[in-house]
């Protein structure tokens, strides 16, 4: 998959940070949910004599709800989609490394040759709806717990506020993040992903015209049948 976005999930803290300081930061992943994804990253780093690997992660694909949930839950979570070839370019340096992660099961990597680069972009085959790009960042210098990589505002296409964000705090989240120097002109949304105004309209489009095509339907029971059908 080759998406012309980068999506990447966090919380507002995270984005002001970003806006303020023009920067996205990479962590230590030795705290990640999935222990398996974690090891393999230590596994790399040691094999390697690193001091320390950092890691961020995006996803090429559209919103999901598992996105969402996962990795931006509550009112609080943000989407950042940044436009793909910009971002890339203003992360290039070395000891950078940015690839999409390959999911493979069990019988797929039993005795199989891999080299120790492969290892961090691996994950178990469970995870492939996440359509994960992952960015590295090894560092031969004294252990550090994040790399901050300066990035210019016009990386950033759009941010899409939490869909469990109460409407009456758009606004004024909005107004907020817009007042950082610079982000004046950023485009702001808020998802519709689980409340969509044009989804729902569908929806009593399709039923008024089903409706119309099928005349009134009345129950018996647990049955359901036309008017003066039984």
């Amino acid at each position: 998959m080759n998406s012309k976005y980068l999506r990447h999930y966090t919380d507002i803290p995270a984005l002001i940070y970003l806006l303020r300081e023009r920067k996205i930061t990479l962590r230590d992943p030795q705290f990640w949910e999935d222990r398996n994804d974690s090891h393999y990253l230590r596994l790399y780093r040691d094999n390697k004599k690193l001091e320390s690997v950092s890691a961020l992660c995006f996803t090429q694909t559209r919103e999901r709800y598992q996105h969402w949930r996962v990795f931006a839950n509550g009112p609080s979570g943000v989407a950042i989609r940044f436009k793909r070839l910009k971002l890339l370019e203003a992360v290039k340096r070395p000891g950078l490394h940015a690839r999409s992660v390959k999911y493979r099961t069990l019988e797929a990597l039993r005795g199989k040759t891999r080299a120790i680069q492969d290892l961090p972009f691996i994950k178990r085959y469970g995870f492939e709806h996440e359509c994960e790009f992952r960015m590295i960042y090894d560092s031969e210098t004294p252990k550090t717990s994040k790399f901050d990589i300066a990035i210019h505002l016009k990386c950033i296409n759009r941010i899409k506020l939490s869909p469990w964000l109460h409407e009456a705090l758009v606004p004024g989240v909005t107004e907020m993040l817009r007042s950082i120097k610079g982000c004046s002109k950023l485009k702001i949304v808020q998802s519709a992903l689980i409340s969509s105004e044009a989804w729902k309209k569908l929806g009593d489009s399709i039923a008024e015209n089903a409706v119309r095509l099928t005349g009134e339907w009345v129950t018996h029971g647990d049955r359901f049948s036309r008017r003066g059908h039984s």
